[in-house]
């Protein structure tokens, strides 16, 4: 079985750097693996569209670097399916979104481990990519890559944060992170994410974590948001998905060559004319 890297570097109380994306082009993943910038890719599964294919060729496409490691963004349902055949793809982690109760956190952990006394998972054995489709089929050693998968959730509603001590006290939680933007809508806030009282509910939820000795986890498109959770006690970060690096450098350096090609400017409200918000 192939060593987990992201649970390497948790256990070794180490900082870690992903990578979100929603291009399961595997050729995207082998990039971002040639850049050696990056310990893990997150696929971001619950917005991007998929198929069990992709699932397995990204998971190949992981597998080139060592220094690399694989996660995969499932939403809310069906999230045990979803989280065994991500795992059986051959990324190695998981990030549930939008848990709510400790029921549900409960039934993320279990998706994930493996269905032995020990470890009290729902996850069986398969004969799928993870295993080498023959070869580790229900081996110690598929167990043990179970509980080394690193699980990860998502705090998102005002109900999340409310049960947030029971939430985060289900055991095999490694990994916490803040879903500003879905939580101020659940206030009546609409994309006002940025307000004081949204900031400060991220800051107890870091708190929170840390004191349980949960790993929280922090997604930002520039490294100037570093310093600020870097005091907060955050050693874990993932930089935002590559759409909108990818709309970034359409709009800076597309304009750029617009202006020394002398084109004309385009219309702002012309091109957001197509697209209805």
């Amino acid at each position: 079985m192939r060593p987990n890297r992201l649970r390497q570097l948790l256990n070794d109380n180490k900082p870690s750097l992903g990578i979100r994306i929603l291009n399961p082009w595997p050729a995207v993943t082998e990039l971002i693996g040639r850049s050696g910038a990056f310990d893990y890719v997150e696929f971001d599964g619950e917005y991007a569209p998929y198929d069990l294919f992709s699932l397995e060729n990204l998971g190949r496409a992981i597998d080139l670097f060592p220094h690399l490691s694989g996660m995969m963004k499932v939403e809310q349902e069906p999230r045990t399916y979803l989280a065994i055949r991500s795992i059986g793809s051959g990324i190695q982690n998981v990030l549930f979104a939008d848990p709510r109760t400790k029921a549900d956190v409960e039934e993320c952990v279990r998706a994930v481990r493996a269905e032995t006394p020990a470890t009290g998972g729902i996850h069986g054995v398969g004969m799928r990519r993870d295993v080498g489709y023959l070869f580790d089929v229900g081996t110690p050693a598929f167990v043990q890559a179970l509980e080394d998968a690193v699980v990860a959730i998502m705090i998102e509603k005002k109900q999340a944060v409310e049960n947030l001590d029971e939430l985060l006290s289900v055991p095999g939680v490694d990994m916490v992170q803040f879903g500003a933007w879905d939580y101020a809508m659940s206030i009546g806030k609409p994309g006002q994410h940025e307000l004081p009282e949204v900031r400060e509910t991220e800051r107890y939820i870091i708190e929170t974590a840390l004191a349980r000795g949960i790993h929280p986890r922090v997604e930002t498109n520039s490294p100037d948001d570093i310093a600020r959770y870097l005091d907060m006690g955050v050693k874990h970060f993932a930089a935002g998905s590559e759409i909108y690096f990818m709309y970034k450098w359409f709009e800076n350096q597309g304009m750029d060559i617009r202006k020394q090609i002398g084109a004309d400017t385009i219309d702002s409200d012309r091109v957001m004319s197509g697209y209805q918000r």
